[in-house]
């Protein structure tokens, strides 16, 4: 089975005092790249959290780093190439997706080209209106 893993959840590992922190930590360390699998934007966009929160929250972009490279280590990483991404636009625009959600779009297709029978996220909700090719791999954890 392949878990893919999202922002949310990488965040949540990420915290110890994220109020899912537990279950997410346990998600990542479970893994090895050949059952676990994230999106390379995923560590974009965890870099963008980690290193733009406020206050104490805030970590350094080389803390930010040194847990990207854990990460790195545990998952393997996916990529669209070009037609994928226009693939996961013209996906994204049939189920209606705008604004922000666009990235969860592009997060799920490369779940799907990852084949993750699950793809863990605390985010239900954006998934789940990405329709039923993507519904499905989202479990109520």
């Amino acid at each position: 089975m392949k878990a893919f893993l999202d922002t949310s959840v990488l965040v949540a590992a990420f915290y110890g005092d994220h109020e899912h922190h537990e279950r997410s930590i346990r998600l990542l360390a479970e893994q090895k790249r050949s059952t676990g699998c994230t999106a390379a934007h995923c560590l974009a966009e965890v870099y963008c959290v980690l290193t733009g929160m406020p206050g104490k929250n805030r970590v350094s972009p080389d803390e930010a780093l040194l847990f990207l490279r854990d990460v790195r280590d545990r998952l393997a990483t996916l990529t669209l190439d070009d037609a994928e991404y226009f693939e996961a636009l013209e996906n994204a625009a049939a189920s209606g997706v705008r604004g922000g959600s666009t990235y969860d779009a592009i997060i799920a297709h490369c779940a799907q080209k990852a084949n993750a029978q699950n793809l863990y996220t605390w985010n239900l909700r954006h998934f789940d209106r990405l329709g039923t090719r993507i519904a499905p791999r989202v479990p109520e954890h």
